[in-house]
């Protein structure tokens, strides 16, 4: 079955580029265009989607207030942020309204290709280095950043997922967090799957940021 893609970006030539990659995939299907926010919203309300790539400069309504309205619906399709620059406080506040990650306008086509893919079955598509780097600029900006560590969230998972979790929140990968608990790599896939389904969370990305908000990580260091 096709991945169903939405391009939501003012400019029609990017689109068109965009549109004309997407093409010529045989299991990813152009099925909407909008040219801002809130025409995004409109079209959405009558097209089924998987995966939006959405802009976050645009006239009218900006990405990021689209991205935190179609996130907070019932079954919404992930939501992937084209942006100009790699450390954007844009895609840093798409981030934290439930987008899935970031990339840069002027990706190769075949990574912009294999992160439609991998948001599609739910992965990160960023590194959370990169977001890392990014919450580390823009963090300690945000009052929601400020205080003692909220362990309310936290107390559910068990020691075992709190360790996962600050691993996964410092930058590393699947592979990297077997290696360093001794684990196999499925033990800590696994762990992922249960720390996302235990506090809500949609995808590593998001995990990134809610240890950041918790104050398990601060900005520029490493665990609280």
């Amino acid at each position: 079955m096709s991945i169903r893609v939405m391009l939501v970006d003012d400019q029609v030539l990017l689109r068109t580029g965009f549109r004309m990659v997407l093409a010529a995939q045989p299991d990813m299907d152009v099925v909407a265009e909008a040219g801002d926010g809130a025409e995004a919203l409109e079209v959405l309300r009558g097209t089924e989607v998987d995966v939006v790539l959405m802009d976050v400069r645009m006239p009218r309504m900006d990405g990021v207030e689209a991205t935190r309205r179609i996130c907070g619906q019932e079954g919404a399709p992930k939501v992937l942020i084209l942006t100009t620059f790699d450390l954007d406080e844009y895609a840093f506040s798409a981030l934290k309204v439930g987008a899935s990650g970031f990339m840069l306008k002027d990706v190769p086509p075949a990574e912009l290709l294999g992160a439609i893919r991998a948001v599609h079955s739910g992965d990160a598509v960023v590194a959370p280095s990169t977001t890392r780097r990014l919450l580390d600029r823009f963090t300690p900006m945000l009052p929601s950043a400020a205080g003692e560590p909220s362990s309310a969230e936290l107390d559910r998972l068990t020691g075992r997922e709190r360790e996962v979790m600050l691993l996964v929140a410092q930058g590393l990968s699947n592979g990297e967090i077997a290696a360093r608990l001794v684990l196999s790599e499925a033990t800590v896939k696994t762990h992922v799957g249960r720390i996302l389904t235990k506090l809500g969370l949609r995808d590593r990305v998001q995990v990134v940021v809610l240890a950041y908000e918790s104050g398990l990580v601060r900005a520029g260091g490493g665990g609280a």
